[in-house]
């Protein structure tokens, strides 16, 4: 039975071109970037191919680029090391309920060390009110983190708004974006956003795990985590990972060329695939934005009276794999904190299940996972009438 891979929020399989490249990297520029010999040259000029590789697409500077090991990474690089430097300004932080754990515990964290930050709630649909946000923010606020695109429920988030309201009230607040959800797949625009600082991961798009970055716009202080050799700007010290940051680089521009294209196909995936559980019949909701308003490749949906540990194991059976919530937190047994944020009720937080399409998928993936999901949920709830 052919599978149908439909768990692409979670990571994505690598486009055999960028296995192909990182292959021949190990083999050939296997020299430590910081050399000076000729090794260590022909190491930093594949890093340094790629990070203009990555800057072209999200329309940057390569000149404020540094690699990280991943969305994580960067997302506490960005947020730690952003508060830090700034707390001579203020300790006020401000994020919101539905963020990746990689933010909400970095947020945590500070407090810890007597940082004040606010969580802003969102509405079913899993949005900010724009006043509450414009109302919490004071002369002490130095940052504001807000992520692109939700990786469970699809949300789009209105940044150029956002970013308009934060410096509107405070010029001085850091603006730091989560794209790791987006990048490739919606257009980025930092400067329209008026961000400060944006992270994105590889293996989101086709790219090696263990590569990822941070955009911080010329003029923005932050203070490094790591400290050693000062590589990366002196901002991320430590031998880079030269293959994978190739792997990234080259995934990016694959990614990103035809993206219109790219995104059009992951929507009507999208669509395709709630059509024809609605053609059957098939009883469920949308958790999160309609599916016409939501990022093209995330649809989390609810069966109410199952449970989705039982769904996910009984699809993987049949080659179907898809996600119960985040990746980083599925292991666990604790419900979605976006769910739970958006008020969604218990017998359908039980239920919910993500797919997340990729344009590598194909109609036939879509379709085979659309019919083993119909007769899945409807075996599943003969058993419990």
């Amino acid at each position: 039975m052919q599978e149908a891979y439909l768990d692409n929020s979670a990571s994505t399989p690598l486009y055999p071109e960028v296995l192909e490249l990182m292959n021949r990297v190990q083999e050939q520029c296997f020299g430590n970037p910081s050399a000076m010999h000729e090794k260590g040259i022909a190491a930093e000029r594949v890093i340094a191919e790629a990070r203009g590789q990555v800057a072209r697409v999200l329309g940057v500077s390569d000149k404020e680029l540094i690699f990280t090991s991943g969305g994580t990474e960067a997302n506490n690089l960005a947020i730690c090391g952003a508060a830090r430097r700034n707390r001579n300004r203020g300790n006020h932080l401000i994020t919101t309920v539905i963020e990746h754990p990689s933010v909400l515990n970095c947020f945590r964290y500070l407090e810890g060390e007597g940082f004040r930050v606010t969580y802003l709630p969102v509405n079913q649909s899993g949005m900010i009110d724009l006043i509450m946000l414009q109302d919490e923010i004071t002369p002490a606020t130095t940052l504001v983190s807000i992520m692109h695109v939700n990786n469970e429920i699809g949300t789009v988030l209105p940044l150029s708004v956002i970013g308009q309201t934060i410096k509107a009230k405070n010029p001085r607040t850091l603006f730091h974006v989560d794209a790791v959800q987006s990048f490739t797949k919606l257009t980025l625009d930092p400067i329209s956003w008026q961000a400060d600082l944006i992270s994105c991961s590889s293996h989101k798009i086709h790219g090696p795990k263990g590569a990822g970055c941070l955009w911080i716009k010329k003029g923005t202080l932050i203070e490094p985590l790591l400290h050693g050799g000062r590589q990366e700007m002196g901002l991320r010290s430590g031998t880079e990972n030269t293959a994978a940051i190739a792997g990234f680089g080259f995934a990016a521009q694959l990614s990103g060329s035809n993206q219109g294209k790219k995104t059009a196909a992951m929507m009507d995936f999208k669509k395709t695939f709630i059509q024809e559980l609605e053609k059957q019949g098939l009883i469920f909701s949308i958790n999160g934005p309609s599916p016409e308003s939501a990022a093209p490749h995330i649809i989390n949906l609810a069966f109410s009276g199952l449970k989705a540990e039982i769904l996910l194991h009984s699809l993987e059976e049949k080659h179907i794999y898809v996600s119960a919530g985040s990746a980083c937190h599925s292991r666990h047994p604790e419900p979605s904190h976006v769910l739970k944020a958006i008020g969604l009720q218990d017998d359908l937080l039980a239920g919910s299940i993500r797919f997340s399409f990729s344009a590598l998928n194909s109609l036939e993936e879509v379709m085979q996972a659309a019919r083993e999901t119909i007769s899945t949920v409807n075996y599943l709830s003969s058993l419990t009438r």
